[in-house]
């Protein structure tokens, strides 16, 4: 497992300490258990319950998983539908700022070239053809 995702599951293990039983119970065991398996145990975190998560110095994996948390199993309807509004809204600037920075005609153009390039035929013996070859080659010099 990697360090930053080990710690991070550490990190929100030691947060759902602090979150009220209802909520807990409303994870599902499996995700309680992959958390615990892959956490880093080592990792010293404390959380504070009286700051914020902003206040505090938790990594942003964390912080991304509790959002899914809270996105998947303690959100209402209509506060699920507000993320998912969101992240559809980021997904979409993260792919106009793409599109800006890298123009489809760099990109295309690029392939085309390796396309004209692919259509240059390259002519290749057979193994068979070779070795029938070199005997036709060997007996020439033979009878000369």
């Amino acid at each position: 497992m990697d360090v930053p995702y080990a710690n991070a599951y550490q990190e929100v293990l030691e947060i759902l300490k602090y979150i009220p039983k209802e909520d807990y119970q409303k994870i599902p065991k499996e995700k309680i258990e992959l958390f615990e398996t892959n956490a880093n145990h080592e990792y010293i975190f404390s959380y504070n319950p009286e700051k914020t998560l902003t206040e505090q110095e938790v990594s942003k994996l964390a912080k991304g998983m509790i959002a899914l948390l809270f996105r998947d199993y303690w959100a209402t309807e209509k506060q699920r539908e507000k993320i998912r509004t969101k992240q559809n809204q980021d997904r979409q600037k993260a792919e106009e700022e793409k599109r800006e920075n890298y123009p489809n005609t760099v990109i295309f153009a690029k392939q085309d070239k390796k396309e004209e390039l692919a259509l240059v035929e390259v002519k290749t013996e057979k193994w068979y053809e070779k070795v029938i070859a070199f005997f036709r080659k060997w007996r020439r010099k033979d009878n000369t």
